[in-house]
């Protein structure tokens, strides 16, 4: 292999969560008199969590969201955490096939609590452990700053030049790119409608991946 590392992006590149979590938002929004179709929510919140994507999505709205919108997606995050959300397609196989010997590490917006509970669903908890970090607990920046690459390349003990980052969001992309890595754009997941592939080459990526066989053949 011709990197050192491979850092992974988790939503969107592992687990399809952000077809699912960007269908509910949208769903929601309706519901609560802010009418969003499916394909607004991707192309405006995908790569967000927390309470950046609350700030977004106040912003296009104009005003702030009620209690009530919490509530429904607390509930339904927590109806995910407990029943699972489907792996991206080849992405398990992907993960099991890496060499053992290569350092690897999860590089997400999420929590280390999402991330760690949709491992373990996907059968992969023990594959990137010790070396997951989140943009809201490890740095104080999160994406898109490059600041959550730097260091879990740093957590490895690897070169950031030397590192191949796996992303599939433009805000991530930004990040990943401005780190220094190798970065692959992954249009693997349900929620990468026509065009994602041109999004993430308008960002700056080179190299675009359709599934997890083509990003083994970049990588071999």
């Amino acid at each position: 292999m011709r990197f050192d590392a491979i850092i992974f992006d988790f939503d969107g590149v592992l687990l399809e969560s952000e077809y699912e979590l960007n269908r509910l938002t949208a769903e929601i929004l309706t519901e609560f008199g802010h009418p969003h179709s499916f394909e607004e929510a991707i192309e405006h919140y995908t790569g967000l969590a927390g309470r950046h994507v609350i700030e977004v999505i106040e912003g296009r709205i104009g005003r702030t969201l009620p209690q009530e919108f919490h509530d429904r997606m607390g509930r339904e995050a927590k109806r995910a955490l407990a029943d699972g959300i489907e792996p991206i397609a080849g992405a398990i196989d992907f993960v099991r096939s890496l060499p053992t010997s290569l350092p690897r590490a999860i590089a997400s917006s999420s929590s280390t609590n999402w991330v760690r509970t949709h491992l373990t669903h996907l059968g992969l908890s023990d594959a990137f452990e010790p070396h997951i970090y989140s943009g809201r607990e490890h740095v104080e920046r999160g994406k898109p700053a490059p600041d959550l690459y730097l260091h879990a390349a740093d957590q490895l003990g690897v070169e950031i030049g030397r590192t191949v980052i796996l992303e599939d969001s433009k805000i991530g992309v930004t990040g990943a790119l401005a780190s220094g890595a190798s970065v692959i754009g992954l249009a693997a997941g349900a929620h990468c409608l026509d065009g994602h592939a041109n999004i993430l080459r308008w960002v700056g990526v080179t190299h675009i991946a359709h599934s997890f066989a083509e990003v083994a053949d970049y990588l071999a």
